[in-house]
């Protein structure tokens, strides 16, 4: 249980199922923020309280040793070369899924249920992993490298739920938790200012904005900062076009911009990836295997083909154009509601800019 409205109603819905429900509330980060207020013991104060509403006993468990070892720290080392990384896959792999579910066990317990919007179904010696019901809320994207195996012992109580229909079960029973907006962000940063957090941790490595043809238009932060296709916070301005993220060269520590949302250097239709990873435990085949992906949370579903594997190396083709492929995101496979796993993308594939193409007059941003 987080202290969210989500996990709440997961535990309300499992007694009144007939389940013998524990709350687990888990502590990550045992830093305060800049009042001297640690968002952990705030966040617990709201489990106790829905916890005593529904009647049932809680625990607070501290992965605080776990979670810096095993994600925090390959968070600041993806930071240190220039990447922008997503430690929530990181987390529900490695801590929500993995030690914590030991922990769910060890206290005697059967299953794992968590506030997730996925759900999964038995098929054979098989636990698929699928979308959940409201696409606006789907977490499976997050969720796709932990394995069947895991996912056996796991529950998602409202993932067959739309959001309204989970908070009008808090209002109806009065949970503590009932208004309590979403939380978003990275979980240990809360709501400080990001590169406030990050200095207490890593030194700045300002550089340059350039031109793809080379030209000096400003000064960045530092690399990792900055995101293919972002159009923010680079404080460029001028006429003409809006200035977007175009590429970045972490080793020269360059940041490169240009103008215009459709620029030809945001688009490829190929990319490899790497760091594999199938809820089945196997690749889907035979190859070359057509399905859908996504390359970004939120993304609609892109038809692509999965060419080869060769190494522990996928190489991937898409239909149509895709925009802002960004080195050490994930791109996750989809077979209809089938969450079938996914990988890290190592690199996209060169930009129509790069081959010198004009993009397909029906390409979006």
């Amino acid at each position: 249980m987080s202290g969210g409205v989500d996990s709440s109603v997961s535990a309300l819905l499992l007694k009144q199922q007939g389940y013998r429900v524990i709350g687990l509330f888990m502590k990550n980060w045992e830093e305060q923020d800049e009042n001297g207020v640690c968002n952990s013991s705030k966040e617990y104060e709201d489990v106790v309280r829905v916890c005593s509403q529904i009647g049932i006993p809680y625990y607070s468990v501290n992965f605080v040793k776990e979670y810096r070892d095993n994600v925090f720290s390959h968070f600041l080392e993806e930071f240190k070369q220039g990447h922008t990384p997503n430690p929530d896959i990181l987390c529900n792999r490695e801590i929500k899924f993995k030690v914590m579910l030991q922990k769910a066990i060890e206290l005697g317990g059967d299953l794992l249920a968590t506030g997730h919007y996925c759900r999964t179904e038995a098929q054979g010696q098989d636990q698929l992993l699928l979308k959940g019901s409201d696409p606006g809320k789907d977490q499976s994207y997050f969720l796709y490298a932990v394995q069947g195996e895991a996912l056996k012992k796991v529950l998602f109580p409202v993932g067959h739920m739309v959001k309204s229909e989970v908070r009008a079960i808090a209002r109806e029973h009065n949970l503590a938790t009932s208004e309590k907006k979403d939380s978003t962000g990275i979980c240990f940063i809360g709501k400080r200012d990001f590169k406030t957090f990050l200095s207490q941790y890593l030194q700045y490595q300002p550089g340059n904005f350039e031109t793809l043809q080379g030209k000096v238009v400003g000064k960045h932060d530092g690399a990792a900062f900055y995101t293919p296709g972002q159009r923010k916070g680079m404080g460029i301005g001028g006429a003409g076009e809006a200035w977007y993220v175009v590429g970045k060269d972490i080793q020269r520590n360059v940041v490169y911009v240009d103008q215009g949302a459709l620029h030809s250097a945001l688009y490829c239709d190929t990319l490899t990836a790497v760091e594999l990873s199938w809820v089945s435990g196997r690749a889907p085949g035979p190859l070359p295997y057509r399905c859908k992906s996504k390359v970004r949370y939120r993304q609609p579903d892109q038809e692509c083909t999965i060419e080869r594997i060769e190494g522990g190396k996928m190489y991937v083709s898409f239909a149509i154009p895709q925009r802002a492929v960004t080195s050490r995101q994930s791109i996750v496979f989809y077979d209809g509601d089938v969450c079938l796993g996914g990988g890290m993308i190592e690199a996209p594939g060169p930009s129509y800019y790069e081959r010198g193409k004009p993009l397909p007059s029906d390409v979006s941003t």
